[in-house]
């Protein structure tokens, strides 16, 4: 592996899946035609996550993953830590540089969890101190985008794809500042 390559996971969505996704005849695909234009364009693009075993009083250990630019994506929560074949080094442009500290990412992590473990059902917990530790797992998962042109604007669609779901408004915004910087 070189050194300008990223291990990245395998991303659960080819190309072709994803162009279909895009260019569905849902309500969803339909509705950002109408409003954004056709799909001119699709693209692969990685970003960094930081790996962290969360531990709450009272429950077993979990694997959770934050994207390191800014921290505004989903989690990821992981069985177990990536390895061997679940793995692609991969060089290329398509990739985001990790802008936060492990940190600063450590500290946002913190109130993420929090709201899953409340969402959960877990209202109960009256001292829900949890204990954070970074694994060291240089890690970047894939997304795809889809670029749809109306009137000469061009809006970007997000594809997850480990988690084969299109994404909102949020992160396109990601994807949208990411492309205009």
């Amino acid at each position: 592996m070189s050194a300008n390559a990223i291990r990245a996971l395998k991303p659960n969505v080819t190309q072709e899946e994803a162009v279909r996704a895009f260019s569905g005849s849902g309500v969803s695909a339909l509705y950002w035609r109408m409003r954004s234009g056709p799909l001119r364009r699709i693209a692969g693009a990685y970003v960094p996550y930081f790996l962290y075993r969360v531990k709450c009083a009272g429950a077993p250990a979990r694997l959770f993953a934050i994207d390191a630019v800014d921290g505004s994506l989903d989690l990821f929560e992981f069985p177990r830590i990536p390895v061997g074949q679940e793995l692609l080094p991969l060089e290329g442009r398509n990739r985001l540089q990790a802008t936060l500290t492990e940190e600063r990412a450590a500290e946002l992590l913190r109130d993420k969890v929090l709201r899953v473990i409340f969402q959960q059902g877990f209202f109960k917990i009256r001292d829900a101190r949890l204990e954070i530790t970074p694994v060291d797992c240089a890690l970047h998962l894939p997304y795809w985008l889809g670029f749809h042109e109306r009137d000469g604007s061009v809006r970007c669609r997000v594809m997850d794809a480990i988690r084969r779901r299109i994404e909102g408004a949020k992160a396109s915004a990601f994807f949208e500042q990411w492309l205009a910087a």
